[in-house]
């Protein structure tokens, strides 16, 4: 029987080898894998987008899929066509946040047709493609990598300023396939809550970004103190800073820090993003300047 042995840790990256092996073959030329690029895969989507922007975090539970929300919004409200792809797979809660949930998805013209929000918001999602939400999709890489590329290829998005694609937790295989199928990545943001062990996970994301030769577009902040919804004053549940000091370790913008608030839950489970309030409070006023302050970034 084989000894039960851990996978060496690979000197090179799967491009480099596949490169390397493909160089060396003498029917590369007509080789149907040899085509495809890089580690076998398929050339990038042909969509027309102008920015590709990936929202990661390296642990669940931070407010990921609320940034992603709520910064697709923004970007539509400042008249940007955008779209919303939820790569969360095992846990799509883009549609409830929106309050599309009810929503399935069409074909018309052999393109699946995403969920207009807006006139300037579309939406696809695996939620809208499972009949009872509380069904878990169970897959391995392959049939990911698969969905991915149908989310960017037969979808009819149409011309887009922005694709927000919100991502799982870490970085696996939606995040990598993403990186390397999509056109005109922008490069990613960072989500953390303020305490170490989420700051511990977000540097992790930078970095697998950086390996990527893509830049982090910046760190925003989470869960950043608690707005006591009685007196106002402002309690450090989680901490506070430790995305700030990710993004100076890191030498990546600070996108600013969003804290916690009852009407921010509220926003999520009614299925309007907290954006579009419009109101005179600091958590409010909060969300409004990270999400400035990154499409600054992105359009600089």
């Amino acid at each position: 029987m084989a000894k039960n042995t851990l996978p060496k840790t690979p000197t090179k990256s799967a491009d480099e080898e596949c490169k390397q092996e493909c160089s060396s073959c003498a029917t590369a030329s007509s080789c149907s894998s040899a085509k495809k690029g890089p580690a076998g895969l398929p050339p990038k989507a042909d969509m027309d987008v102008r920015h590709v922007i990936m929202v990661l975090s390296g642990k669940g539970g931070v407010g990921k899929s609320t940034v992603s929300v709520n910064l697709a919004y923004a970007l539509s409200s400042h008249g940007r066509k955008v779209g919303l792809l939820d790569l969360d797979m095992h846990g799509p809660n883009i549609p409830k946040m929106l309050g599309i949930e009810q929503h399935k998805l069409a074909m018309m013209d052999n393109k699946i047709e995403p969920v207009h929000v807006t006139g300037k918001l579309s939406v696809i999602s695996m939620a809208f493609l499972i009949q009872d939400p509380s069904t878990p999709i169970i897959w391995r890489g392959p049939m990911k990598m698969a969905a991915i590329q149908q989310f960017l290829t037969e979808v009819n998005w149409g011309p887009l300023d922005y694709l927000v694609v919100d991502l799982p937790p870490g970085t696996g295989d939606e995040a990598l396939t993403i990186a390397q199928l999509a056109p005109n990545v922008r490069g990613a943001v960072i989500v953390t809550t303020p305490q170490d062990v989420a700051t511990l996970d977000a540097r992790k994301s930078a970095k697998f970004i950086e390996k990527l030769g893509l830049p982090v577009i910046g760190v925003i902040e989470n869960m950043s103190g608690m707005l006591c919804p009685h007196c106002g004053e402002e309690i450090d549940l989680f901490g506070k800073g430790g995305g700030r000091k990710v993004a100076e370790e890191m030498s990546v913008p600070f996108l600013g820090a969003i804290p916690i608030d009852i009407e921010m839950r509220k926003a999520g489970d009614e299925g309007r993003p907290f954006i579009i309030r419009r109101g005179d409070s600091p958590t409010w006023k909060s969300v409004d300047a990270v999400m400035e302050a990154l499409i600054k970034v992105v359009e600089e």
